[in-house]
């Protein structure tokens, strides 16, 4: 079972990217899914998370408005649009899976690997 992410990248602030995660392995059937990241020298820290059905999002409030996340169940992958990038969205973006959206939005069971965004001023 693997979340594998992709779609980071070098971007001048006020750019976007999208991010994909592909879950491979399992079907992440009733999972929620969601994003993490982590800036050098801080820890890691929620950012976006959606649930299975796609009915419900949550996003930490320094991303709201620019961040949007969706999921499309059929290719068991979640996308991470990201508009009006800042410097301080640099980091290592992670993807994440968990049954349950309490834990999802603390402690999510499931890690992928990382993919770096890097924002240039």
């Amino acid at each position: 079972v693997q979340l594998q992410a992709c779609g980071g990248g070098l971007v001048q602030a006020g750019g976007s990217l999208r991010l994909s995660c592909a879950a491979s392995g399992s079907t992440f059937r009733g999972y929620a899914r969601g994003w993490f990241r982590q800036a050098p020298g801080k820890e890691r820290e929620f950012v976006a998370a959606i649930t299975w059905s796609g009915g419900t999002t949550n996003y930490a409030d320094s991303v709201k408005g620019r961040f949007a996340i969706s999921r499309d169940n059929g290719k068991n992958t979640v996308y991470l649009q990201m508009n009006s990038l800042k410097p301080e969205d640099t980091a290592v973006y992670y993807c994440v899976a968990d049954p349950r959206w309490v834990t999802m939005l603390t402690d999510p069971r499931k890690w992928g690997q990382g993919t770096l965004v890097t924002v240039s001023s």
